[in-house]
């Protein structure tokens, strides 16, 4: 089983509150969200929306705060 999952692809999603998840590669992201460009192992997924995910409030807090990203 570790070796099947090591071997699975998923690509980085986003949605319009610019809130990140991972979706297997191989299936069309659900309603909302859209890929961002990034595909690879869990792992390197994850790795990448730690780095380019660093404010986690929706899109729309940010707004109504006043800052933008």
């Amino acid at each position: 089983m570790e070796n099947q999952e090591k071997a699975e692809r998923f690509a980085v999603v986003l949605n319009d509150e610019e809130q990140y998840s991972i979706w297997p590669a191989d299936r069309t992201p659900p309603e909302g969200w859209r890929t961002e460009g990034l595909s690879g192992t869990r792992e390197e997924c994850l790795s990448h929306i730690d780095t380019v995910w660093t404010d986690m409030r929706p899109l729309s807090v940010r707004r109504h705060a006043g800052t933008h990203g």
